[in-house]
């Protein structure tokens, strides 16, 4: 195995034991029960789960999803396998991005790994429960690797037809000290290859012998797809011009005959990435994002085309369900408004990767003294490399995707910033009260993770950066140096950068200080499952959307019902949050849930479609009269923890049509298709294409 090849492995095995000591709890058997987590032994293709019932499809495709493969293999190992793979791959990528971006070596790739998995963002969004935005989330640094690779071999294709009837020779490099003119090409390249434009041989230099580095703008298509502005790369001195020459001549050679375009995999690759992203509206909004800002605009109608289809779910169910025309509670604003911790303010608080709305959901490091040294820590990391990524390098599509990236990191802080201010709040409430479906941005820090793939590249970069000031100090120290020194330096800088980002933060290990743990339903859970076996919605009490139970522990957790049981569960959509509640949309959940606790009739709950009620007896929530309500029910089912009720004569109510649960489906399909195709085309030309001799 090559030096690469050693280096991937090591960072992916890296990554691998970094996500598995996060979630080291999460191996045991049981399930996801935690704020907004909850996954369940089964769920159901009811309408809600198709994004199709009263509710605004926030959780959608994810619910259809956990549905159809339920029925095969358990709901709850399915949700922990997601967020595990989530978490190696938003580390594994980050050290990728920054291997391709920066031609980083093993320690800066390490360095960018651990920023993009041990960091406050990750920690906050796994105790709020948000395991499906984390696969957004990792989704990231894939969405702009693959959105690089697209730009970069767009390049090389203009080049290619530039080129067509000009031809470099394949023939060895000369030994004389004569060289073509600038910009005059050579002859007889092979059929396939790709080079640009402007290649020549270097220049003869009269004066004494001297790095030879290549013109500002050259990038040669590298074996993988991709432009690499590292194939070639500054050079030490050497002691004749002629060698000198030769080692660039024969560098240009071997790209013209192992260069290749692999436009339809890179798409295939960026399909996946922006499909993973799917699995949340949210999600699919960031990666939509950073694709936008890094393709080349001849390739943006074609990235949009491709990110409609991977958000086909959530934008058919939102236009189906009527939930477009619905605009959000402008309450929900200043609720979801990101939130200062100690001693940082909001804006530290966020441009240290925190800040969640919710205080509740925060490691207990993030509350003291350790919340600022550990942004410090964070900041001064990243600091000292932006100057090197914002410089770029000779390769222009590497240079445009390091800025572009920067600037995404710049508006992913200031707008969840300017949104927490009173201008800011004033005008997104505007914004949400007459634009349906701005209720999206309303939790503005969920949109800081935008700024992780730039951070991490960053931090690889200052972990270079500070090796070659070191290593420059020693060898001005010391004329003669060991020839590990640079490896050694590398090694020390990289372990102080990742004890400096996880030290601070030291509770996100196991579980976020054992708070992510897996949970178990008693058995009545599937017992009511079993009894439901007739028409009509199912109504729950007590009233409320978030539950405490003694086998969930003391974080309140949302309602498990609309995801174990059959039929779908009538959910009122309010959020308490900060002492206030946010409205949702389910006016006919309000009405019925008024109903229950006024004691109202049979009759009155039949009219309303209601075909079944679930009392969950160890939460507390409201009652208010329900007892005279479910005195006039049938008891189905009763034990200590849940009892069943049917309500007789449960009379039909409008349903989705035929027609929009088969575009529904489809768009589910569309989905699912380009989530598990787009990667496995992508993987199988790689290999092909390395199986493929070089000759």
């Amino acid at each position: 195995m090559s030096g690469s090849g050693r280096n991937r492995v090591v960072a992916a095995g890296y990554s691998a034991a970094g996500a598995l000591l996060v979630t080291g709890p999460l191996l045991a058997p049981g399930y996801l029960l935690l704020r907004d987590a909850v996954s369940t032994p089964r769920s159901y293709p009811t309408d809600s789960a198709l994004g199709l019932g009263d509710a605004a499809p926030r959780a959608v495709p994810q619910d259809a999803m956990l549905a159809a493969l339920s029925a095969f293999v358990d709901g709850g190992l399915l949700v922990k396998a997601i967020l595990v793979v989530a978490l190696w791959a938003a580390a594994y990528g980050a050290a990728t991005l920054a291997r391709e971006l920066l031609h980083a070596s093993l320690g800066p790739q390490l360095v960018a790994a651990t920023l993009a998995l041990w960091n406050p963002y990750v920690a906050e969004r796994l105790l709020q429960g948000h395991w499906s935005l984390l696969a957004g989330y990792a989704a990231l640094p894939w969405t702009a690797l693959t959105a690089y690779h697209l730009r970069a071999t767009a390049t090389a294709r203009r080049r290619r037809r530039m080129l067509a009837s000009t031809p470099i020779a394949e023939a060895e490099p000369s030994t004389t000290a004569i060289a073509p003119p600038p910009g005059t090409p050579s002859s007889s390249a092979h059929p396939g290859a790709v080079l640009p434009s402007d290649i020549t041989r270097p220049p003869i230099h009269t004066g004494p012998a001297t790095p030879t580095e290549p013109p500002p703008g050259i990038s040669v298509v590298d074996h993988h797809g991709g432009v690499a502005s590292g194939d070639i790369e500054r050079r030490p001195p050497t002691s004749t011009r002629t060698s000198d020459r030769d080692r660039w001549h024969q560098r240009i050679v071997a790209a013209a005959r192992h260069g290749h375009i692999r436009i339809p995999s890179a798409w295939a690759a960026l399909a996946g990435s922006l499909a993973a992203a799917g699995l949340t509206p949210t999600g699919a909004l960031l990666a939509g994002a950073t694709a936008v800002a890094l393709v080349h605009r001849r390739q943006l109608a074609a990235m949009l085309i491709l990110w409609l289809a991977a958000s086909a779910p959530w934008l058919a169910a939102t236009a189906l369900s009527g939930a477009a025309t619905e605009p959000s509670d402008p309450a929900g604003i200043a609720a979801f408004a990101a939130r200062a911790e100690p001693g940082l303010g909001t804006l530290g608080s966020l441009a240290g990767l925190g800040g969640i709305w919710n205080a509740e959901a925060v490691p207990g490091s993030r509350t003291t003294l350790l919340a600022a040294l550990g942004t410090l820590a964070l900041l001064a990391i990243v600091a000292l490399g932006v100057r090197s990524v914002a410089a770029g390098g000779c390769d222009p599509d590497n240079r445009h995707v390091r800025r572009a990236l920067l600037a995404l990191a710049a508006v992913a802080i200031l707008f969840p910033a300017l949104g927490a201010t009173a201008g800011g709040t004033h005008a997104m409430e505007w914004l949400v009260d007459h634009l349906p479906g701005a209720g999206l941005l309303r939790d503005t820090q969920k949109y800081t993770a935008l700024a992780m793939p730039a951070y991490a590249v960053c931090a690889a970069a200052g972990c270079t950066v500070t090796t070659r000031l070191l290593a420059s100090a020693r060898r001005n120290a010391s004329a003669s140096r060991p020839a590990t020194a640079s490896s050694t330096v590398t090694t020390t800088i990289a372990a102080v950068f990742v004890a400096l980002l996880v030290l601070p933060l030291y509770d996100l290990a196991w579980g976020v200080g054992g708070a992510v743990r897996p949970s178990h339903y008693p058995a009545g859970w599937q017992q009511v499952a079993e009894r439901i076996d007739g028409p009509g919605d199912i109504a729950v009490l007590p009233g409320g959307m978030f539950r405490k139970f003694r086998y969930s522990g003391a974080a309140p957790v949302l309602d498990p019902a609309p995801r174990m049981l059959p039929n779908d569960v009538l959910q009122t959509g309010e959020l308490p949050v900060r002492g206030r509640t946010v409205s949702g949309e389910g006016a006919r959940a309000r009405e019925v849930e008024t109903l229950l606790l006024r004691g109202g009739s049979a009759t009155k709950l039949a009219r309303l479609a209601v075909g079944w009620v679930l009392v969950e007896r160890t939460t507390p929530g409201p009652l208010g009269e329900s007892a005279s309500a479910l005195g006039r029910l049938e008891r189905v089912y009763e034990d200590a923890d849940v009892a069943l009720y049917r309500v007789p004569g449960v009379a039909e109510r409008a349903r989705p049509t035929t027609t929009d649960r088969s575009v529904a489906a489809a768009a589910h399909l569309l989905w699912g298709t380009l989530l598990v195709a787009g990667p496995l085309t992508a993987l199988g030309t790689r290999a092909r294409f390395q199986r493929r001799p070089r000759n």
